[in-house]
């Protein structure tokens, strides 16, 4: 009988540490590179967030769109003189913009969308939302962000 409840006892201390080691810490992100992307092509483009995390900042941080066959909108320059006229920016522009309100920082910043460029502002506020949330969770694979008109 003496036995048993040292058994018991084990059990119980051995579950109770197995449960607290499952407490991650989600106040700072961990070091690693992670990336959100939107799930649907919108206008022919899927937009993405990729950052990298080391000491708990981002170092690098980059948003673009990419179309099926893996083109990035930003270096479409067709695409630029046609939304520079019309909106006064563009990808290579406007995503370069967004990226760099990321760097040096531990956590979402506060994102002002640039006009010209507030829908892709307002998914770039969503997919970094994302990231850091997958960086806080140290989990590296892609997290897929619904868009606002789904």
């Amino acid at each position: 009988m003496k036995y048993q409840t040292i058994g018991i006892v084990f059990v119980i201390a051995v579950l109770a540490v197995a449960g607290c080691s499952k407490n991650q810490d989600t106040s700072q992100m961990k070091d690693g590179t992670y990336t959100a992307q939107m799930t649907e092509y919108s206008h022919g483009w899927k937009e993405y967030v990729t950052i990298t995390v080391k000491n708990a900042t981002i170092v690098t941080a980059e948003y673009n769109a990419e179309n099926p066959s893996g083109f990035i909108k930003s270096w479409d320059n067709a695409y630029m003189n046609n939304m520079k006229t019309i909106t006064g920016t563009y990808p290579n522009e406007y995503t370069r913009y967004y990226a760099s309100l990321l760097i040096n920082q531990k956590d979402v910043p506060v994102i002002d969308a640039l006009t010209g460029a507030s829908h892709s502002g307002a998914n770039f506020k969503r997919l970094t939302q994302a990231v850091v949330k997958k960086a806080k969770l140290g989990d590296s694979t892609i997290a897929l962000v619904q868009s606002e008109d789904n």
